[in-house]
């Protein structure tokens, strides 16, 4: 059976007239469904880009990314926001919440991508915020928040479709570490119910919370 996630030779480079400066270096790499795969590595590695090319938000790369036997590079940019729609949930290093919408509102913006019906949009997003512990912030509106909470939002936001896969940027790095050792045992669990997790971290001890631990240099794959 083909892994969930295939690429190969993957390169992101900038161009400075003759010369290029690159971010990523002939990066293969498989990830099965079902893995929980942590990405470790020193500032200016490459990790955060590995991610958002995974996550389709970055389109100017080199290389094959096939997802689910569909090739991503082939793909137009409708067709990829489709696929990030169905399958993803994305947890961004800057949380990413829409400044004009409530905690709520940015909560339910992910379900309307998939069609489903308001009244069980309504449960859905109560019983996600019942879980963070957050039914006393969901009409706020992100400004009102402090960075904690806004990350709590953001990770909240990433889960609430249950997304095939979560992509996560330093999913605790504005965390307390009791939050964010509750951020951690979540994705455990929703990885033992068969979601597939990728998250970009420091945190050896996040780390180990993975299964796998990609190690990344200068760009390159220096160890899976």
């Amino acid at each position: 059976m083909n892994p969930l996630v295939r690429l190969r030779s993957v390169e992101k480079y900038f161009e400075h007239g003759v010369s290029r400066t690159y971010v990523l270096r002939q990066v293969n790499l498989d990830i099965a469904a079902g893995e929980f795969i942590s990405i470790m590595g020193p500032s200016g590695a490459g990790k955060s880009t590995l991610l958002h090319i995974l996550g389709m938000h970055d389109a100017s790369w080199r290389g094959e990314y096939w997802l689910m036997d569909r090739p991503i590079h082939s793909l137009g940019k409708k067709d990829r926001m489709e696929m990030y729609k169905a399958h993803f949930g994305f947890v961004f290093q800057s949380y990413h919440l829409l400044d004009n919408l409530t905690v709520y509102e940015n909560l339910e913006i992910p379900l309307t991508y998939r069609n489903i019906r308001r009244s069980e949009r309504e449960s859905i997003v109560a019983d996600v915020l019942d879980r963070f512990q957050i039914v006393g912030k969901k009409d706020l509106f992100p400004n009102q928040l402090s960075g904690g909470q806004q990350q709590l939002v953001a990770v909240a936001r990433a889960v609430v479709s249950s997304p095939q896969i979560i992509l996560a940027d330093e999913p605790t790095g504005n965390l307390h570490s009791s939050q964010g050792e509750e951020i951690m045992q979540l994705f455990k669990k929703l990885n033992s119910e068969g979601t597939t997790i990728v998250q970009v971290t420091h945190n050896e001890k996040n780390a180990a919370h993975g299964n796998r631990i990609i190690q990344l240099r200068d760009g390159w794959v220096e160890s899976q």
